[in-house]
């Protein structure tokens, strides 16, 4: 039974006011490899179906939500009753509105969109010769590389029917030298593998090893930081996911205006950045519909296949929007700006390559990733972690050697207002994130007085 299918055949057995049915067919592939020798690779498929039932109307409306992998017609049948047995008891939905209505898209019938080892027919030869030269020049490469085309068929009882394709992908490497005594990171962000360059990213992890063979001892304090595009991904994303209206207007986060409301309009910095997203940016396209599997602060099961346009989340370095559901929006009286599955930073202006803004810095630290991040203060969004994989001294513009790693304290927020220079933005890939957010596109950014509160063992 073909997903469309699927859709249809739950949509027949509703018996309840009203249904929403997401039906997700995944198709992966992938390559790892370990000591510069392929060891594994693979090609997976997995059908998920999750339905929605609606009970009651108006304010006394309640969602019931079941999900699970389907195998068979019989599946289909035990989701949809348990939906509806979960909505018949459950207690009225606060975000209740009724679903959104539309009609078939042309392409709703069609067949789910497969992925296969094909993927990597340019990506693997490159990868192998990568293998050679690393074993020449004592260099051991660990990593991986995924594929994964998602399609997803959205229907409703209101006559919405929306398809979806999304492509993503990822390569992760970690080159340590022969000894392990020394190892950096490299990372890209993908859709089909054509765009990823080996000879890059083997310049990459050769320079910074090379950066590595003088080893240097710094204190904890504030220095400033060169963060690369990556790093600010990790930043920035984690500043998007807390970025919700509704916990705002309640109080409760670094986005709430002292004495009531949101910061909407305020300026965060002097900065001309904007921080957006768009499902038509070039290279990170996503869903152009809503698509929510469970309600929260910034998502309602109401809203979906509700359209997404661009949104300015920060305009030229002044907050202008949060996320919002229609519920939220009705609460909180602003515009309905539901969230997107990309996000990217771009500052006016700014036309240095990631090179030229490390030739004009005359002191500071180069970092390669940050992990381990956790949130200390939702007032401040004060955020903790540790720097991995290289962090690098900076003087007179030039790197002179590696730095111990160390633990840092800082609010992306915060930090957005002591930026001192930025490069062109370029695709990345958040590290920390990858398994939940792939599609980012950051610049690399100075910043002052960054926080560098302790030493770290980490490596």
């Amino acid at each position: 039974m073909n997903p469309h299918e699927i859709v249809e055949s739950a949509l027949a057995q509703c018996t309840v006011d009203d249904m929403t049915v997401l039906c997700q067919e995944h198709s992966q592939t992938n390559l790892r490899w370990a000591a510069n020798t392929l060891t594994t690779n693979g090609v997976m498929r997995s059908l998920d179906l999750t339905v929605i039932a609606v009970a009651g109307s108006g304010a006394g409306r309640a969602a019931g939500v079941a999900s699970a992998s389907v195998a068979d017609v019989s599946d289909v049948t035990a989701i949809v009753e348990r939906a509806e047995a979960a909505a018949r008891s459950s207690a009225p939905s606060p975000d209740a509105a009724d679903i959104v209505a539309g009609e078939a898209s042309d392409d709703f019938a069609q067949h789910p969109a497969q992925t296969s080892p094909d993927v990597f027919s340019q990506f693997a030869p490159a990868l192998g010769d990568w293998f050679g030269r690393a074993a020449g020049a004592d260099i051991e490469l660990f990593g991986f590389a995924e594929h994964d085309i998602t399609t997803t068929y959205l229907g409703n009882s209101a006559g919405l029917r929306r398809r979806h394709v999304q492509p993503t992908g990822r390569v992760e490497v970690t080159g340590k030298s022969a000894s392990r005594s020394r190892s950096t990171w490299a990372g890209r962000s993908t859709r089909d593998f054509q765009d990823i360059d080996v000879a890059d990213l083997d310049t990459q992890v050769r320079t910074r090893l090379g950066w590595a063979e003088r080893s240097l001892s710094l204190d904890p304090g504030r220095y400033e930081v060169l963060l690369p595009p990556t790093a600010v991904a990790d930043l920035m994303v984690y500043q998007y996911w807390t970025a919700a209206a509704r916990d705002a207007a309640e109080g409760r986060t670094v986005f709430s205006k002292p004495g009531g409301g949101t910061r909407i309009g305020e300026r965060l910095t002097e900065s001309p950045l904007s921080l957006f997203s768009d499902p038509q940016y070039p290279g990170m396209q996503c869903a152009p519909f809503a698509i929510a599997h469970a309600s929260g602060s910034t998502e309602s099961v109401f809203d979906n296949g509700l359209p997404l346009e661009r949104t300015n989340w920060i305009d030229h370095g002044a907050l202008s929007a949060l996320g919002q559901t229609r519920h939220s929006a009705d609460l909180t009286g602003g515009a309905l700006t539901p969230m997107i599955d990309n996000l990217a930073l771009e500052v006016d202006g700014a036309s240095s390559s990631i090179t030229d803004l490390i030739e004009h810095t005359e002191r500071g630290l180069l970092l390669t990733t940050l992990w381990y991040i956790r949130e200390v203060d939702p007032q401040t969004l004060l955020l903790t972690g540790l720097t991995r994989d290289g962090v690098y001294l900076v003087e007179g513009g030039e790197v002179v050697g590696a730095v111990n790693n160390f633990r840092f304290n800082e609010s992306p927020v915060d930090l957005l207002s002591r930026v001192t220079g930025a490069s062109t933005t370029e695709i990345s890939l958040p590290r920390e994130w990858s398994d939940f957010f792939t599609r980012a596109a950051m610049p690399m950014l100075r910043v002052a007085d960054f926080n560098m509160s302790t030493v770290s063992q980490a490596s």
